[in-house]
């Protein structure tokens, strides 16, 4: 029976005396270059101590060095530039190991054979079934188990983790409290009726419990659901993270610890992970440091770790930021929960992340189902041979583990047992109580809510709105702005896009409702319309208008972010799971640029509910029109979100006036209907007098799905569409005096408004052709989403449709060429005469 080895292999023992180093000097090349001579893989052969000639130092300075840098644990520190933080973790490795105590060492046993026998059980009763084992880093439970006790004993109450496939299961019983029972129910998979079209699999669920602590306290604990892209909910827990920390009036970050699990193959290969860690330490995204896991397998389904990884270690992508890593044998359970301290105190002193890489094996296939012995023959042989981690450490403390091992195989064979005859599979996750005033499932006409307010109220929220310090030394267009929308809160001119979403967030706010934007340059905003931040031109201190409308309102936050997409939604996602009455809000520069964060969009914003039974209400803004800017400046891809609408799972709208954009806020934030929102906002038409609004328009009752014809009472032709193109249509139709050709908005596509729809068309008795307008090409836009719909809703009129030839990109990089083709809309839309062209 083989035993991990803990003495430095000794082929690299020194053979260089240098009498003229100090102490110091030795004990600082320890510091540096250690850990990679560490013995940190329970095999002996992915990571052998390298060869470091700074390193080759004798005597008993070195020798008592090398003991604390070259042993099971590998610390990589120096690259922190705070010399504070540097001589915190220093001291703590040099200072000798507290022995672990016989009760200590009996905990770590149970855990390790809990873990490993709830494994073999699954093993054996489910073989061949994919459950992603711990089994080689079992060490894990262990770790999570001293982790939380340490976290507890430093104030933490609550713990948001994330992990992905490996070891959840094993989690979720020895952390998370689950019954096996409830487990071995997603492996009979009972009753399937129940979730015919959606569900997810037993590895991707998330799970809510609760830990006793050693000090009598528990801590609550949130595994968050996540989809087969390992690394994309990692921004989503951090996010949900951060929504519980603000729930406490102080030290929200020390009551909320978040931990996240990786897998060392994806966390080197995923990109959204270079973005999470990013957000570490960027205002508006703290969450005062995050543990982070790697249970290292040193392997990734079949890739070993030279081809998942450029360097010695797949946690090196952590090295650019100022945060200590330290690298574990995961076969020496002491070292482990020593550091797992060691990272609960060390976040809790600096607010920090750290990084723990967990250095074990994987026992069987990626999955369960494949044969590894085909891809890593030599590395399975070894592994064939190689004792669970439960009987080498059973050994090493002198303990008689065989009874106990009966005992649990007794205790999961049972619980197998039980959940063969369960009726129902379990639900092992249960949502926090600021969940129950919000509601999801289908759309019901009774979510409705008056979303309108009085023109006193605008006229009270304008004089806050355009109000500042008189120390405060305003930019002269900043001045002319506000000036100009004092005269639009005061109805002498009317309202524009910037003006309608300040009034409505002002008024959200000064009535409780909080509100967070984010986003690319959100604070200004990219087309130069929001300016929600002032900034003073002699000093550049800020003001936000939005924070002085009155004593007791809800909190406003807007931030710049990151140059990020696909980590900030998943972020904002997250947030908006723990923060339902707030009004969250993401904006991309330009909605194309929203294509980075489609994995976001497609494994939680679109399926969270079908999958998990998750609400979140999270609102896309993103800037979409046709103005000749080219293919990644005009198309926000309004296709792909149509295509993943079903069973009410979001709403996709385009509002065309600056008043329905308002009342569509409102809404959002309103409604007990919880659902993500995906807003087409406009980009030229911000300013444009068609889409301004009148301040009436403001206290109408809400958003209107539809805006009829109200111009022309009998229409002969009418056209159909939605934002930008609409407005060109008008005007137009204007310059032409043309009276016969009606125009209908389509402001909500999803839910399809078919009532409200079907009524606009039916007012207009004698239009014989509806005609579908679009600027976008025929393969993309709303085009096959709606042309089906709107032939039902239109009976048996002739529907036809307007749009540019099916094309690979979305838009043309020429100005000139896209003014052609716009020309070329417009006249066919407002001809008679090509009626017989536009036939399908």
């Amino acid at each position: 029976m083989s035993t991990t080895k803990l003495a430095p292999d000794p082929s690299t023992a020194p053979s260089v005396q240098q009498a003229s180093l100090t102490r110091e000097q030795i004990f600082e090349t320890f510091r540096r270059w250690g850990y990679l001579q560490a013995n940190l893989d329970p095999l002996g052969q992915y990571l052998p101590p390298e060869k470091v000639s700074e390193l080759d130092i004798a005597g008993p300075d070195a020798d008592e060095a090398r003991k604390y840098y070259c042993s099971t644990v590998g610390a990589e520190f120096m690259h922190i530039p705070s010399p504070e933080r540097r001589q915190w973790i220093a001291e703590r490795l040099e200072a000798d190991a507290l022995a672990v105590d016989e009760a200590a060492q009996h905990r770590i046993l149970e855990l390790l054979t809990r873990a490993d026998m709830f494994e073999q059980v699954i093993q054996s009763r489910y073989l061949g079934t994919k459950r992603f084992s711990l089994e080689g880093v079992t060490a894990l439970i262990p770790f999570l188990d001293e982790l939380l006790n340490r976290a507890s004993e430093l104030g933490a109450e609550k713990s948001m983790m994330a992990m992905s496939h490996r070891g959840r299961l094993s989690v979720m019983v020895n952390t998370f409290g689950k019954s096996a029972s409830d487990i071995f129910s997603k492996f009979e998979d009972v009753d399937p009726r129940s979730i015919l079209g959606g569900g997810d699999v037993k590895y991707h669920v998330g799970a809510t419990g609760t830990y006793p602590t050693r000090n009598g306290e528990t801590m609550a604990l949130h595994l968050v659901s996540n989809p087969s892209h390992l690394e994309a909910v990692d921004p989503v827990a951090m996010g949900r993270a951060r929504a519980k920390q603000q729930r406490y009036p102080e030290k929200g970050e020390e009551k909320v610890l978040p931990v996240l699990i990786h897998g060392d193959a994806a966390y080197a290969g995923q990109g959204i992970w270079a973005e999470t860690l990013t957000l570490a330490t960027i205002e508006g995204y703290t969450v005062g440091g995050t543990i982070q896991i790697i249970v290292n397998n040193l392997i990734g389904f079949t890739a070993e770790p030279e081809e998942s990884n450029s360097t010695r270690f797949s946690s090196d992508i952590s090295r650019r930021l100022p945060i200590p890593i330290f690298h574990v044998n995961a076969e020496d359970p002491a070292a482990v929960v020593r550091i797992a301290a060691l990272a609960a105190e060390y976040r809790h002193a600096f607010k920090s992340d750290v990084v723990i890489d967990l250095i074990g094996y994987r026992r069987h296939g990626h999955s369960e189902v494949d044969d590894p012995t085909i891809t890593q023959p030599l590395r399975y042989a070894r592994i064939k041979n190689h004792p669970p981690l439960y009987e080498i450490y059973a050994k090493q403390i002198g303990a008689d583990i065989a009874p106990r091992v009966q005992e649990l195989q007794a205790e999961f064979a049972e619980a197998q047992k039980q959940a063969t005859t369960m009726q129902k599979m379990a639900v092992l996750a249960k949502l926090p109580e600021y969940w129950s005033a919000y509601t999801g499932g289908p759309y019901k006409p009774e979510y409705e809510v008056e979303t309108g307010i009085s023109r006193e109220e605008i006229g009270e929220l304008t004089r806050a709105l355009t109000s500042y310090p008189e120390s405060f030394h305003i930019h002269a267009k900043i001045k002319k702005l506000l000036e100009q929308r004092a005269e639009m809160g005061s109805g002498q001119k009317p309202l524009d896009y910037g003006m309608a979403e300040a009034v409505a967030f002002a008024s959200l706010l000064k009535s409780g409702t909080p509100v967070r934007l984010s986003g690319q340059d959100s604070q200004r905003g990219t087309f130069n319309q929001r300016h929600s931040v002032l900034i003073d031109i002699e000093n550049e201190e800020s003001w936000v208008p939005l924070r002085h409308l009155s004593d007791d309102q809800a909190k406003f936050e807007v931030y710049n972010s990151m140059l990020s997409e696909a980590g900030v939604l998943g972020f904002e996602y997250g947030y908006s799971r723990d923060y339902p009455e707030c009004l969250i809000l993401w904006e991309a520069q330009f909605g194309d640029f929203a294509n980075g964060a489609q994995i976001i969009i497609d494994q939680f914003i679109s399926s969270g509910e079908d999958k998990w039974g998750l609400l979140g209400g999270v609102t896309l803004l993103l800037p979409h029109g046709y103005e000749g800017q080219g293919p990644e400046h005009s198309s926000a891809r309004v296709e792909r979100y149509l295509q993943l609408a079903a069973h009410d799972n979001m709403q996709i709208c385009q509002p065309s006036t600056a008043a329905q954009y308002f009342h569509l806020l409102r809404r959002q934030a309103l409604r007990k209907w919880r659902k993500p929102l995906v807003v087409f906002t406009p980009k030229s038409m911000l300013r444009h007098p068609d889409a301004v609004s009148p301040i009436e328009d403001f206290s109408r009752s809400r958003f209107l799905n539809v805006l009829p014809e109200t111009e022309i009472q009998d229409a002969k032709r009418l056209l159909i569409c939605t934002g930008k193109i609409g407005h060109e249509l008008r005007v137009e139709r204007k310059k032409r005096g043309d009276n016969t050709t009606g125009i209908i908005f389509l402001e909500q596509m999803y839910p399809w408004p078919e009532a409200e729809l079907a009524a606009a068309i039916q007012a207009h008795p004698h239009a014989h052709e509806v005609i579908w307008v679009q600027e976008e090409p025929e393969n993309m836009g709303a085009h096959a989403y709606v042309l089906p719909r709107l032939r039902r809703v239109a009976r048996d009129r002739q529907v036809l449709s307007i749009k540019r030839s099916a094309a690979a990109s979305p838009a043309t990089g020429s100005p000139k060429a896209h003014e052609m083709e716009q020309r070329t809309l417009i006249e066919l839309a407002l001809s008679s005469g090509l009626q017989e062209k536009l036939k399908r």
